[in-house]
């Protein structure tokens, strides 16, 4: 038996494009395994839950690797051992491995988030109609500044799971929520006991005046170091330290952002946003010191053609929130203005008290935006318009592109030997997607968190049948709800459903 090859003439239906081709659009010279293999392997839904200390053997998925070098198969297995892949092809032989049966699953590296406030995980559709002033005025000065320490452990906690449960397998938590070091030190907690892998980035407090400065207990950015010595003193687990950057005076930003290097955690600022974002802040900053790769910078809708290109020239890398940016007048996210550059951005879900928790909105809305535009300017009368995204490149947006952003791309993003086992597994035989006729695509365009079905992150089953794995959903519910009601009675907002 061969792999299958665009070139091997008897891999060629009519119509010269291999069966491997048409369902998967990987790149060439990739195997897939014989057909017949599905038939050897029970039902998923049958499969007992795998124990822990033994091999796990994902059999029979159509495999997107997402590593060129790897490549993708039509139906191939993943061999895990301990927290990483060890193999990824066909038939692999693991008599002493147990079987997660993927034939009626995409089989892919998680979904990558580079840029979420986990702190407003109950607040929940808190603003489905509000601007980014409605937010600031209600999420931050109002709820932001009455919570409590209790409040950022269970916000994080139930914001953590969600990702999981939707197949987000890292996130970047983008924590300004900093009231005090008790505060900090909660938000930890919260992401430590979800088992999801995170960026846990350092931020500054929330305050009823909007200062950030006038809160009487904060310690930023000064305390960072005590959190490196005390949770973050190796870079080897699931949880790492970076600083979240407020805005504000360049000389100002320039020592904060110190203070992150000294203790090498990486940086994450928002910049261009809405009128706010017109000020040349990246370019006055270059001028005191220069930009460098270790900063991702959010949103960036309304900078200048000299930030951009000084943000290419250093190596920083951005996180675009394209559904937030749309809905809460940040600006048009900038999409094509990347890939005019030459760059190519991450993606992430910002705020939950507005938008979906999950990556298949934020695919669909950056492709759908980027096409729009293309569009009309092809309308428009332009000969030599931009070429169109792909969902293959969207894909790896919300992938590849983010462990960079996030500095994993080592550890996690594709589904190569040697990384850590972040690994979902998505159903094509629900009614949304079957019958499967290309994988890439019925990911991007027609997959929803329905379609999760498995998760792990470093090499545990933390999602499993469609249900994630020793969560107490009754104990989640409780604590959701009481946090809820203790913060809007602190912050004085009626707390209405209806």
């Amino acid at each position: 038996m061969h792999p299958f090859n665009s070139g091997c003439p008897c891999c060629l239906p009519r119509g010269g494009q291999s069966r491997r081709q048409f369902l998967c659009t990987t790149a060439a010279g990739v195997a897939a395994a014989p057909a017949f293999a599905a038939a050897m392997i029970g039902e998923a839904q049958a499969q007992p839950k795998p124990q822990a200390g033994r091999p796990i053997l994902i059999k029979g998925g159509c495999v997107l690797s997402l590593d060129s070098a790897v490549g993708d198969f039509e139906q191939a297995d993943v061999l895990i051992e301990g927290k990483k892949i060890s193999a990824v092809k066909p038939n692999i032989s693991a008599p002493n491995a147990q079987v997660i049966d993927a034939t009626k699953c995409v089989v892919m590296p998680g979904f990558v988030d580079t840029h979420r406030h986990m702190w407003e995980g109950f607040l929940r559709n808190s603003l489905p109609d509000g601007s980014l002033a409605d937010y600031i005025a209600l999420i931050q000065k109002k709820f932001g500044a009455n919570y409590v320490p209790e409040d950022c452990y269970i916000a994080n906690l139930i914001s953590t799971l969600g990702c999981i449960d939707v197949g987000v397998t890292t996130v970047l938590d983008w924590s300004h929520i900093q009231n005090s070091p008790e505060h900090t030190d909660a938000c930890i907690k919260g992401l430590r006991e979800s088992g999801v892998r995170s960026v846990f980035a350092y931020g500054y407090p929330q305050t009823a005046s909007g200062n950030w400065k006038d809160a009487p207990k904060q310690k930023y950015p000064g305390d960072i170091a005590r959190l490196r010595k005390q949770y973050f003193n190796s870079d080897d687990q699931l949880v790492t330290l970076a600083l979240a950057s407020p805005g504000g005076a360049p000389a100002d930003l320039v020592q904060i952002w110190k203070a992150a290097r000294d203790v090498g955690a990486r940086i994450t600022i928002h910049v261009g946003v809405g009128e706010f974002g017109r000020n040349a802040l990246l370019e006055k900053i270059h001028a005191i010191e220069p930009l460098k790769s270790d900063t991702t910078y959010v949103h960036a809708c309304t900078l200048n053609d000299t930030e951009w290109k000084l943000i290419r020239d250093s190596g920083g890398t951005v996180s675009m929130a394209s559904y937030v940016e749309k809905l809460m007048g940040h600006g048009n996210p900038p999409i094509q203005k990347m890939l005019d550059l030459g760059m190519r951005p991450s993606l992430s879900v910002d705020v939950e008290t507005s938008v979906p928790n999950d990556f298949f909105n934020q695919m669909r809305s950056i492709y759908s935006q980027q096409k729009d535009e293309v569009w009309e300017r092809k309308l428009s009368g332009d000969k030599n318009p931009p070429k169109f995204l792909t969902v293959r490149e969207v894909l790896e947006f919300a992938t590849v592109e983010g462990t960079r952003a996030n500095g994993l791309d080592k550890k996690v993003g594709t589904l190569t030997p040697g990384k850590e086992a972040d690994v979902i597994l998505l159903r094509h035989d629900m009614l949304n997607v079957m019958p499967m006729n290309n994988a890439v695509g019925a990911v991007v365009t027609s997959m929803g968190p329905q379609n999760v079905d498995t998760v792990l992150i470093a090499g545990k089953i933390v999602k499993r049948n469609g249900k994630l794995v020793g969560v107490d959903m009754n104990r989640l519910t409780r604590l959701a709800e009481a946090a809820k009601a203790r913060v809007y009675k602190a912050a004085g907002v009626p707390d209405k459903r209806v």
